[in-house]
């Protein structure tokens, strides 16, 4: 398998997880939208930079590196480069305490649903850019 569709499995898993998140919003399991959604950021973020030729490192967050590498994206994704890092950081500030809280951090009662929302629409953002810089695969037989 080959940078490109390593990137483009990215791009697939992360695509069809988006539908998850209107489950559990619909659930009002906030927490696990916020969870799901810097997931499906990472996957998105780190396709992109498989494609650009960039080994992601073993991180959550590497927004960082899709400013330090911009100038290799589309037009569109460069312009936005700035907003896709802030994306990745703060939803990769949120991983854990929206998976396991903390002792006076119950993350069932502490997101919002417009917590979620935004992750929600964050994370849709994120995975159509992803989409401008990696395209999907051809199904067989077209």
């Amino acid at each position: 398998m080959n940078a490109a569709t390593l990137a483009q499995s990215y791009l697939i898993k992360a695509t069809k997880r988006l539908k998850i998140l209107d489950v559990l919003l619909s659930e009002e399991a906030y927490s696990d939208v916020v969870r799901e959604a810097q997931e499906i950021v990472e996957l998105a973020l780190k396709g992109i930079l498989r494609q650009i030729g960039i080994d992601p490192p073993k991180q959550h967050d590497v927004g960082y590196l899709i400013v330090e590498y911009k100038d290799r994206l589309p037009d569109e994704v460069e312009a936005n480069a700035a907003k896709l890092a802030r994306i990745s950081k703060w939803l990769r500030k949120e991983r854990e305490f929206a998976f396991y809280g903390d002792i006076d951090f119950i993350p069932t009662e502490e997101y919002s649903v417009q917590d979620a929302i935004t992750a929600i629409e964050d994370a849709t953002f994120t995975v159509k850019m992803a989409s401008l810089v990696i395209g999907y695969p051809e199904k067989r037989g077209e």
